[in-house]
């Protein structure tokens, strides 16, 4: 999916267990199929997976979760990953990566849900107990930052669109969120990846949130975008109310979904179909929804 991807096989992972966790080097190991574009996973026995980052982007997630994950968790109303083991570089690997307990549940896709009015209120639930956790010092989101970050980005992306999508509707839903009240709060935590594939659910509830690799804190409104990912226009304004959303946070939010998506469909068409197509579905809701305010 990159040009920059480190390769990363099962011989590779075997040999950082046997050198740094050789109490679990000799277990069942295979690879998990994903649509992650971060990192490698591979499933360690019957409860621990493993991952590992494979562009440079990612190198310092493990570190990041390991340190603040613990603190977390015990905060939040759903599991979130739990770090076993935090492994180190070696020789014919650069970066950090981590042993974790494995998580059960199924990755949700838009239009499959059951029980969406549910799910919507367990994602609600997750956003405002996040946002309202007091932990100082924590890193900055990746998301976590004005809109005006990601413009000349989200501009090029719609240039790389055109014939592909209505740009002239996606640029002005563009300029509509960026022409949102900024965020004046303090910094709050945040997700700020809440991507179906970050989530597991269990017969149509809220099982656990994955993947923290860009979690820290800023302006919360990036984790209202599952209500564009995810959920069914119907129950968007149940999540709004149980992530309590106010008019300038759910603008900026439409403003992250679209950005997103905008910029993954050119660099994921070909490489990614799982990130590819929801970023056709985000931008389809974004602009229907546009239509009919």
């Amino acid at each position: 999916m990159h040009a920059d991807e480190t390769r990363i096989g099962g011989s590779l992972v075997r040999r950082l267990l046997a050198e740094q966790f050789p109490r679990w080097a000799r277990l069942p190991l295979r690879r998990v199929p994903s649509s992650g574009t971060v990192n490698a996973l591979y499933r360690l026995g019957d409860d621990m997976a493993v991952r590992l980052p494979r562009v440079a982007d990612g190198a310092d997630d493990a570190v990041k979760e390991h340190t603040w994950l613990p603190r977390l968790a015990p905060l939040l109303p759903f599991p979130v990953p739990e770090i076993l083991g935090l492994g180190t570089p070696a020789a014919d690997y650069p970066w950090h990566w981590s042993v974790l307990r494995w998580l059960d549940g199924d990755t949700p896709a838009p239009g499959t849900l059951t029980g969406a009015p549910e799910l919507a209120a367990d994602l609600g639930a997750f956003v405002t107990a996040l946002r309202g956790i007091d932990l100082p010092g924590g890193p900055c989101a990746y998301r976590g930052v004005p809109l005006a970050a990601v413009d000349a980005e989200t501009r090029s992306a719609i240039g790389e669109l055109r014939g592909h999508i209505d740009t002239g509707a996606a640029t002005a839903a563009w300029e509509e969120a960026l022409a949102a009240p900024a965020w004046t709060g303090p910094a709050r935590w945040l997700h700020a990846d809440l991507m179906p594939m970050n989530l597991l659910v269990r017969g149509g509830r809220l099982a656990a949130v994955i993947d923290f690799g860009t979690f820290g804190t800023g302006d919360p409104a990036c984790d209202f975008i599952p209500a564009w990912n995810l959920l069914p226009a119907g129950v968007r304004p149940a999540f709004r109310d149980a992530a309590g959303a106010d008019d300038a946070g759910w603008a900026r939010a439409r403003g992250w979904a679209l950005s997103m998506a905008l910029i993954q469909l050119p660099y994921y068409r070909v490489t990614n179909q799982v990130i590819a197509g929801n970023a056709e579905h985000v931008i389809r809701e974004v602009l229907a929804e546009r239509r009919t305010v």
